[in-house]
């Protein structure tokens, strides 16, 4: 904007070049009481603007005189089809010191460009905002159309809806499960959460507890062949081995590693969270969300991005911005700054003594551990250290290597990284910033993890691990060293 000035709903306006756009500018500016002067040189379109007691004037825009008639206006809305017209009126009205905001329309990126550079402060080009217009139309039909698929499956199911997160579940996969449970109860639907493996983490704990939400381990939960539909939410491995019903519902914000077939399925690999999708979902179906709901979706998107710092999208933000006044931000207070547990401040000390770095890669092997969230948590304090890029901490637990990784590289994939070096011997997954995995102890040793074998597994694990993860980030570790 020109220096010195201020739009207001007082602002005066200028339509220089009144066709099909400006007469629709016009009539808009005219219905909110603006104080419009239209400028055309079409005597016929003048005639024709007057006699719907708009105020126009015959004046052709490229003429140096239009300085002079827009003088005493605020605002300039430069919107005729002939573009040169437009550059000159934009030429013309600078140079005679003119310091209105001004508006002015292109037709490409060309003449865009050089209408900033005459010294306009927007630049307009009517095909980008049809084309942008028709896309968010489509985007808004296309979630209208899944929800009335949604919609119609769940008043379909006769019986409970068991809905799975993946294993360990994390913020996002809760917050999305307890969504679509408030989803189903809308149809009258009954719906368990089920979840394999640990809520190991400090803030996951914190969270689950602090909201009340009620989540059942599988093995504790009645075979899933009773209830009647499954639904997975950000359930990430499709290769889950207890998965031996079919699934109805399918949402997550990764693409599988596998297909799933699912009668209903949404897969947005652009939304940042599974959060964000199912805040749609509740936004479309015209849900008020409770306050638990808010208060897990905006947490779920925010520790999916870190705090909107990571790969975040405008869907995550209007979505964020929607939940905002619903949630309870005391509680979400509490639930980012729990205490650290014992557990997690072994495995950080052991990771910090274990520490091998190559140029400004770090592995570390945190040993055997009761705690594989605790790995996570190493991975983000050891990113911290000066001069390191990315992280990785495994440790053994339950006759299973866990890897967590972390990395704030901007050329490097972490989640790639980690597919390309276990890929075939265990289960990665991830994106540009985090990942982790999970590989069967037996694919390096063929022995179980018992006292006698610690330090044979210790070892064989050590070399196994740091030479695949150090080749797939490119490194041989001939330089290497533990940073001491």
């Amino acid at each position: 904007m020109s220096a010195g000035v201020t739009i207001s709903s007082m602002s005066t306006y200028a339509i220089l070049g009144c066709g099909s756009v400006g007469h629709i500018v016009a009539e808009e500016l005219a219905e909110e009481g603006k104080d419009v002067l239209i400028l055309d040189k079409d005597e016929s379109r003048v005639e024709t603007l007057r006699d719907q007691d708009l105020n126009a004037r015959q004046q052709d825009i490229s003429d140096p005189e239009v300085a002079g008639v827009v003088a005493g206006r605020d605002v300039l809305l430069i919107l005729a089809s002939d573009v040169a017209a437009n550059r000159e009126a934009v030429e013309t009205i600078r140079e005679s010191g003119g310091d209105q905001f001004i508006v002015a329309r292109a037709s490409d990126p060309v003449s865009a460009d050089e209408l900033r550079e005459s010294g306009a402060d927007v630049v307009v080009n009517p095909s980008e905002v049809i084309a942008d217009s028709a896309i968010r139309s489509l985007e808004s039909g296309e979630m209208e159309y899944k929800a009335r698929q949604l919609a119609d499956l769940l008043e379909r199911v006769d019986g409970e809806l068991a809905i799975l997160t993946h294993d360990n579940p994390d913020p996002d996969s809760i917050a999305s499960a307890v969504a679509l449970q408030m989803i189903a109860r809308e149809y009258d639907l009954d719906a368990d959460i089920l979840y394999r493996g640990d809520i190991g983490h400090q803030e996951n704990r914190a969270f689950v507890n602090l909201l009340g939400i009620e989540l059942t381990p599988r093995e504790e939960s009645r075979p899933l062949g009773e209830y009647g539909a499954v639904g997975l939410v950000d359930h990430m491995k499709s290769g889950d081995p207890e998965l031996d019903v079919d699934v109805d519902i399918f949402i997550d914000h990764f693409e599988p590693g596998e297909s799933i077939e699912a009668e209903f399925t949404d897969v947005r690999p652009n939304a940042s969270s599974t959060s964000t999708i199912l805040t749609k979902y509740i936004q479309e179906f015209d849900l008020s969300p409770t306050e638990t709901v808010a208060t897990a979706l905006l947490y779920g998107i925010r520790s999916e991005t870190l705090d909107f710092k990571r790969d975040t999208t405008p869907a995550d933000l209007t979505a964020a911005a929607y939940l905002y006044p619903f949630a309870n931000h005391d509680t979400l207070e509490q639930v980012e700054s729990p205490s650290m547990s014992p557990e997690t401040l072994d495995v950080l000390a052991e990771a910090i003594q274990n520490r091998e770095v190559q140029g400004s890669h770090l592995v570390s092997n945190a040993g055997f551990i009761r705690d594989r969230d605790a790995l996570a948590q190493a991975a983000n304090h050891l990113l911290n250290l000066e001069g390191i890029t990315t992280t990785a901490v495994f440790g053994i637990a339950d006759d299973n290597i866990y890897l967590a990784a972390r990395s704030k590289d901007i050329r490097l994939n972490i989640g790639k990284v980690l597919q390309d070096a276990f890929s075939g011997i265990g289960e990665a997954g991830g994106h540009s910033t985090q990942g982790s995995v999970e590989i069967p102890l037996g694919i390096f040793t063929g022995i179980e993890a018992s006292d006698g074998n610690r330090d044979t597994l210790l070892s064989l694990t050590e070399e196994a691990v740091r030479k695949k993860l150090f080749r797939a980030m490119g490194v041989d570790g001939s330089e290497s060293g533990n940073g001491n």
